[in-house]
């Protein structure tokens, strides 16, 4: 009976592979990271007949999985989205595996609770006036404000490179019963996710700018990670969609950081990135 339920259509052994494969991507980067730690190398050959010493500190032999520089690490980042996509693969209805493979109609969930399409609109407009207020009111300054009109750069640009693949691409929504094969079907725009995409561009300058000061930035991923999940319990977006979303706002992100001066600064009237709290 409990060969035959695991075999299910559908269900097969995909909780089991996706957290395995969870592991396999987390741990050999978090073993390379602390090798020291774990002392993995061969004993060193002395003329004692002590197999080994003891480890010169009492932790040594611990993954250090508190220390700051692990989680500053950059293969931290697409690790953690993609332990988001495999913890949102585990409940599927039906069949639908799409082009990648990854591709399930998730249970629809309740729209007054949690992950209702009203909380997901809030976060998105929520996302959209924070990060406007906190450019225009900080300015482009060192520090905080800097970062903020980084964000807003990476938020500007992916939105509109995300709406492009949407027009491009013309996929069908999971609510809209075609599967996840309906590629360029009229109007529609499910690739990628302009939502995710939005909270991912939004959080990653953060995340990169004070990952060294504030290890704990890294908390901001679930934001993406919640709006992602909610998507796709709206059924408004495929796995592969919030992924794509994912990613892209996570590229604008990283390539926002890297402009010494933000795009929009340069495009925007000088006085738009002065900062209101200088101007009074």
């Amino acid at each position: 009976m409990t060969s035959r339920s695991i075999c299910a259509p559908g269900r097969r052994v995909r909780p089991f592979a996706a957290s395995l494969l969870t592991l396999l991507v987390l741990l050999p980067p978090i073993v390379r990271a602390d090798g020291a730690a774990l002392n993995l190398g061969p004993p060193a050959l002395t003329g004692s007949s002590t197999a080994t010493k003891a480890p010169s500190k009492p932790g040594a032999l611990k993954l250090r999985l508190r220390d700051p520089s692990l989680w500053q690490r950059p293969w931290v980042l697409p690790a953690a989205g993609l332990v988001g996509l495999l913890a949102a693969m585990r409940i599927h209805e039906g069949p639908g595996h799409g082009p990648f493979g990854i591709d399930y109609r998730l249970k629809k969930g309740d729209n007054n609770g949690f992950m209702s399409r009203s909380n997901q609109l809030g976060l998105e407009y929520g996302t959209v006036a924070f990060e406007a207020a906190g450019a225009l009111f900080l300015g482009n300054h060192k520090g905080l404000g800097h970062v903020f009109w980084q964000a807003a750069d990476a938020s500007v640009f992916a939105g509109l490179s995300a709406q492009v693949l949407k027009f491009a691409f013309r996929r069908a929504r999971p609510f809209q019963g075609q599967g996840p094969n309906a590629w360029f079907r009229g109007r529609d725009q499910s690739f990628p996710s302009g939502e995710v995409t939005l909270q991912a561009s939004f959080v990653t300058p953060f995340i990169l700018d004070y990952r060294h000061k504030y290890p704990w930035i890294w908390a901001a991923e679930l934001l993406p990670a919640w709006d992602a999940y909610g998507r796709m319990k709206s059924q408004g977006h495929w796995q592969s969609d919030v992924l794509a979303g994912w990613l892209l706002g996570t590229a604008f992100g990283y390539w926002a950081t890297q402009r010494k001066i933000p795009l929009l600064v340069e495009i925007l009237p000088h006085g738009a990135s002065v900062g209101f709290y200088k101007r009074f």
